[in-house]
């Protein structure tokens, strides 16, 4: 081997993969047995009770248990402090990989090199020369190309925009993104073999797709929640303070509900925005805010009382979501892709149904 493997690293490795999910592929298992996490996770920052973040690497305590679990690490920064890359939930990640449904002899390309985990795994199972993973940024490239090499997988992985595909190296029979995506890139369309597979995040779900023809695919999502690191795209910030001038109107839509029974259809009808909650000194929710990159804005208070502004009026997105008394099973929404129009429809092909913008492609 050529990372540092201690006894006690390599069992629990393999009381980790024991415990993932028995239904999915035995091979995937195994190659969760077989690659070091460690390697691709030398450090993960964990957040304090203050909301502070802490480094913890090899040699602290609880380091090697905690990566081993199945817990989504957050592995970068930026200079505010945001998490900008992370290692996923492993049980997720078996469960996408389980999707792809990759064997030997597929080609696959991942968008989001990340820490490497996931390019590792993928080399394990199929070859280096199988697998193309691209990210965009410089720096995580570079370190999980010496990781990669370091745990003896060599595939090809550069810097550059994943959603643009990498046509050089097309076309690919499995194709899988772990960041967040908005719809199907439109390279996805173009770079893939006739019946390839597509297994991306969008919104806070997972779509398995199939091509069924060039530009055409049609798919559903996994039932899983997921949420992952979106693309990093420029976006106005919230209007908070102009939209206290606003006069208010009334709901009957409950705050919470963006938070949790909501959560997931807004997602797709709503796509990129982003929210946050208010709460008094006793931890209540008293309001909840709302915002897409365009800058509009709303708010709602628990009182029922709502206010917005902007071309988007987010809020009467999500009383258009009120058709949801419960939260609905995410393998209830399927998606139609033609090359013009990618289309997510709950239930039936006539049903409730929201377009998908454009795909995230050039």
């Amino acid at each position: 081997m050529t990372w540092p493997d201690t006894g006690v690293s390599a069992a629990l490795r393999q009381t980790f993969a024991a415990e993932l999910d028995p239904q999915f592929d035995r091979g995937w298992v195994d190659a969760f047995a077989a690659v070091p996490r460690h390697v691709f996770v030398p450090r993960y920052y964990a957040q304090s009770d203050n909301r502070s973040w802490r480094s913890v690497t090899l040699g602290d305590p609880g380091y090697m248990e905690t990566i081993y679990s199945n817990q989504a690490l957050t592995t970068q920064l930026d200079e505010h402090g945001i998490p900008t890359s992370s290692s996923s939930e492993p049980a997720l990640m078996l469960e996408m990989l389980d999707a792809l449904d990759a064997r030997q002899g597929d080609t696959v390309f991942e968008l989001g090199t990340g820490t490497g985990y996931n390019t590792a795994l993928l080399s394990h199972r199929l070859g280096d020369d199988n697998v193309t993973s691209l990210d965009v940024d410089p720096s995580l490239v570079e370190a999980a190309a010496f990781r990669l090499e370091k745990a003896g997988y060599r595939p090809f992985v550069t810097t550059g925009d994943g959603a643009r595909g990498w046509p050089q190296r097309s076309p690919y029979t499995r194709i899988i993104a772990t960041a967040a995506l908005r719809a199907v890139p439109a390279p996805f369309l173009d770079q893939a073999a006739p019946g390839a597979i597509i297994v991306a995040p969008i919104g806070y779900g997972v779509l398995r797709a199939t091509v069924t023809a060039p530009g055409h695919a049609t798919g559903r999502f996994l039932p899983t929640p997921a949420h992952f690191m979106p693309r990093r795209t420029q976006g106005a910030a919230p209007a908070f303070d102009a939209v206290r001038s606003v006069e208010p109107a009334d709901t009957k839509v409950a705050p919470t509900d963006i938070l949790d029974r909501l959560r997931f259809p807004l997602s797709i009808a709503l796509p990129g925005h982003s929210s946050c909650s208010w709460r008094d000194d006793d931890g209540e929710l008293t309001a909840v805010g709302l915002w897409t990159e365009d800058g509009s804005t709303a708010t709602a208070h628990v009182s029922g009382a709502v206010r917005q502004i902007g071309p988007r009026r987010p809020w009467d997105v999500v009383e258009d979501l009120a058709i949801f008394e419960n939260v609905p099973p995410r393998d209830d929404f399927h998606v139609t892709i033609t090359p013009s129009r990618q289309t997510v429809w709950y239930n039936a092909p006539d049903g409730p149904s929201w377009e998908l913008p454009g795909g995230d492609g050039p």
